[in-house]
């Protein structure tokens, strides 16, 4: 009886343990879910003179962002916070630097879904990280729909502490995502630089009958009556598909790169800069099949950064510029914005 009773008393004990282990995890942290949309661009109206006049209208779908996320990343000090309520509409750029206001454990946890201008798209930006005065572990996720971009990234770097603004780290990254630089189209590519469309459509399953000029779909659907529809509507969309299949059979590759980087952070209440910046100016070739550096020709350099600045000239008048810019892969993504305050009183 003794014994069974030590048994449950350790066993409560664990679970406290393990209660107050993940209380202490997310205390600070926010849970939030949102949904916002709006009117989309206005209905256009098109005309055709084929045969005779015809009139049409094109209409495009309301807009709309659909927000799910967890974050535990403390505020800088120019970072209030207006709101009552996180609704999934905030950009927040501190988010991209290497190191946050604190050290220890922050994290985002964030997927978006999207339509705009009645394009469809999902966007996911995931982070844990972990910073010392040493050193800075990182684990990042991330799908920009609108950049057509997409990776996982693990970095483990050291950190040298100049003084409590500046910083300098370096260490190693590790990307998995699909192979960039391969190209689909690339053997249908005439020596003119024309394209084998019709013959790549064919074996996509498409029919055509040359005689009463129909292109039917591998549906069986009838897609085009004339030449001109089959290479101007329907061909685009067979290259698409095609080289959206083709991307989607490879495996994910690794890519192994030496980054370097820097955080700068400094901030009073009339004057404020928060830049970082990283650079991978050496990637490891696996000597794959699709590795990067067989389409680049050998080496090339990534990078990313950000810059946030405030300066109030008076109570009246005040100037702020805020960025972020990154390059993968050839592959580029960034948002900014500048601008003036002027308070009249």
């Amino acid at each position: 009886m003794v014994k069974r009773l030590i048994i449950l008393l350790l066993f409560i004990s664990n679970i406290t343990i393990a209660q107050n282990s993940i209380k202490k995890l997310f205390k600070f942290s926010t849970f939030y879910a949102a949904a916002s949309g709006g009117t989309s661009i206005s209905d256009l109206e098109t005309f055709s003179v084929t045969n005779g006049l015809e009139t049409s209208t094109v209409k495009t779908p309301y807009d709309y962002n659909l927000s799910l996320g967890i974050r535990k990343i403390a505020r800088f000090g120019y970072e209030n916070k207006a709101q009552t309520f996180y609704d999934g509409t905030e950009n927040s750029w501190s988010d991209g630097a290497n190191i946050g206001k604190v050290s220890g454990l922050e994290f985002l946890f964030e997927i978006d879904y999207k339509r705009q201008q009645g394009n469809e798209y999902l966007d996911q930006h995931h982070f844990i990280r972990f910073v010392e005065d040493k050193y800075i572990l990182k684990g990042e996720y991330l799908e920009d729909g609108f950049a057509d971009i997409k990776y996982f990234e693990t970095s483990q770097r050291y950190r040298y502490k100049v003084n409590n603004k500046l910083s300098f780290n370096a260490g190693l990254a590790q990307r998995l995502s699909e192979p960039y630089g391969y190209n689909p189209l690339q053997e249908w590519v005439l020596d003119n630089g024309d394209i084998h469309y019709t013959y790549l459509a064919l074996q996509e399953g498409y029919t055509v009958d040359v005689y009463s000029n129909e292109y039917f779909d591998p549906n069986g659907t009838l897609v085009a009556t004339s030449p001109e529809v089959w290479e101007e509507v329907v061909i685009p969309t067979v290259l698409a598909d095609y080289t959206e299949k083709k991307r989607n059979e490879l495996d994910l590759i690794i890519q192994h790169s030496i980054v370097l980087g820097f955080d700068y952070y400094k901030y009073s209440k009339s004057f404020w800069t928060h830049t970082w910046a990283n650079i991978m100016p050496y990637h490891y070739d696996s000597g794959g099949d699709f590795s990067y550096h067989k389409y680049n020709d050998g080496q090339w350099l990534d990078y990313s950064g950000g810059l946030i600045f405030g300066y109030k000239l008076n109570k009246q008048l005040g100037t702020f510029i805020e960025g972020k810019y990154n390059k993968y892969w050839n592959r580029t993504w960034y948002d900014f914005k500048l601008g003036v305050n002027y308070v009249i009183f």
